[in-house]
């Protein structure tokens, strides 16, 4: 049997794909905390775990009318993004896909009722969510990567619905899992005229007031394993326009239980803006007795 040996909920911002210099110089002379806790995430899991597969659930590759799953033995070439190329741009990338796990992933989507289709085809887009956390936690580690989309289409429930799919997929499989659900949490941008006047991280400059009091109410909740709050809340949660509905954190959670899942999560970086959205990553490791408990916290 296979089992997922963390996971986490991890900011994928352009900011860091930029030189150290150019950081400091946007953000007041100051690094940004997420960088170094990428560092630090790699050398204490991504080197030490033992695992075979990392699933990056992409909350920038928007699909319509289906779940898309990459599929390919192996992926390779230069990225440069569509969004931000004067920061992200020729990035070299190579790692060996999972074709077993994303045709099983696929297998439990009718079961589930929705709609999960594996893809191999090697001029599929890629998105820098997956380009950019792999630059820092998979490079140089021969180990398997592979992608799902968000289908923009979807509601909370059909990112459930994907997430019991992976969950139950892995479960039957004989894979060692890495998830991590790539985005941020509140996600309203400045329009362009001001935006320069709020480049800085400091959580201040996120886009209201009502967003930050949102977003830290959750990551509460996450510290004290209370995933099932924060599933139930999200029609208040959307009003804040969370990244890609918050699809990625949902398919993670229902992946590890759902209500059920409750493994306390850590703030390993700090809480920061970019531009008015929110960015931190959350980590999960595996408690000793599992992802899920007999039901919810009282």
């Amino acid at each position: 049997m296979g089992e997922v040996v963390a996971a986490g909920l991890l900011s994928h911002v352009p900011t860091i794909m930029l030189p150290e210099a150019t950081r400091r110089e946007l953000n007041e002379g100051r690094e940004i905390s997420l960088v170094p806790a990428l560092h630090k995430l790699r050398a204490d899991r991504f080197e030490t775990l033992d695992y075979d597969t990392v699933l990056v659930l992409d909350s920038h590759w928007f699909t319509t009318v289906e779940f898309v799953i990459t599929s390919h033995k192996r992926r390779a070439g230069l990225f440069t993004a569509e969004e931000l190329p004067r920061g992200m741009c020729r990035i070299p990338y190579e790692w060996r896909g999972d074709p077993q796990l994303a045709e099983a992933i696929a297998s439990f989507a009718e079961p589930n009722g929705t709609w999960i289709t594996p893809i191999d085809d090697e001029y599929l887009p890629l998105y820098y969510p997956s380009i950019n956390l792999w630059s820092y936690l998979g490079k140089g580690l021969d180990k398997q990567w592979l992608s799902i989309s968000v289908c923009q289409t979807g509601e909370t429930d059909d990112f459930l619905r994907v997430g019991r799919a992976i969950g139950q997929a892995i479960e039957q499989t004989d894979r060692k899992v890495i998830i991590i659900a790539t985005g941020s949490m509140s996600h309203t941008f400045y329009k362009l005229k001001e935006l320069r006047k709020h480049e800085s991280s400091d959580p201040s400059h996120i886009f209201s007031q009502k967003a930050r009091d949102m977003d830290l109410e959750r990551l509460q909740w996450f510290a004290e394993g209370r995933h099932d709050r924060v599933i139930d809340t999200m029609p208040e949660f959307l009003t804040v326009r969370p990244e890609a509905m918050f699809a990625h954190y949902l398919m993670m959670a229902a992946a590890l239980g759902e209500r059920e899942f409750c493994a306390p999560g850590v703030r390993i970086s700090d809480y920061e803006n970019s531009i008015g959205t929110s960015q931190v990553h959350v980590w999960f490791d595996r408690p000793a007795d599992g992802w899920k408990t007999s039901g919810a916290a009282a």
